[in-house]
């Protein structure tokens, strides 16, 4: 396993949609053990294989509080269903260090992927890990965060990262 470098907006590469995962190989159980060091280092409770300049459909989540044991989920080819609901939450991105933002976003989702196994699963997910689940997905499709704003707070959000960044 290996702690991956993080991209940061505005790299081109986090625009880049995720190309479908062919076969569960060595190397793909490889990049999510690699992704999963990755965000606990960060330390995150998401990350999605194109934060890290890999073009592939996964994602890692696992939104487990302090202190309790890791609930780490993987999705490999995932994709949401059915969505339900509205709520708006306030979310960071590893890939915007510092920023948080409220962004609306469905508050239930139903997501079918593959397990790091190859099986196929669903699974249904309220909240925050709902929350989590829209936003790594968005990754994959290379959407961002800020791309979810309006016009203004896109402008700082924009200019805050871009400054930070020289």
């Amino acid at each position: 396993m290996a702690i991956r470098t993080i991209l940061h907006y505005p790299d081109p590469r986090l625009r880049e949609a995720g190309k479908p995962v062919e076969a569960i190989t060595d190397d793909v159980k490889k990049l999510v053990a690699d992704m999963a060091e990755t965000m606990y280092a960060a330390p995150g409770v998401g990350l999605a294989a194109t934060q890290i300049g890999e073009a592939v459909r996964i994602f890692v989540i696992d939104i487990a509080d302090e202190g309790e044991p890791s609930d780490l989920k993987v999705f490999i080819n995932p994709e949401i269903v059915e969505k339900k609901g509205k709520l708006e939450w306030k979310e960071g991105c590893l890939s915007f260090p510092g920023a948080t933002e409220s962004i609306d976003r469905a508050s239930w989702v139903k997501v079918r992927a593959l397990g790091l196994d190859g099986q196929p699963f669903e699974l249904e997910a309220e909240d925050l890990l709902a929350v989590a689940v829209q936003h790594e997905n968005d990754h994959l499709d290379g959407k961002l965060m800020i791309d979810r704003l309006g016009p203004l707070r896109k402008r700082v959000l924009h200019r805050k990262m871009t400054t930070n960044a020289s």
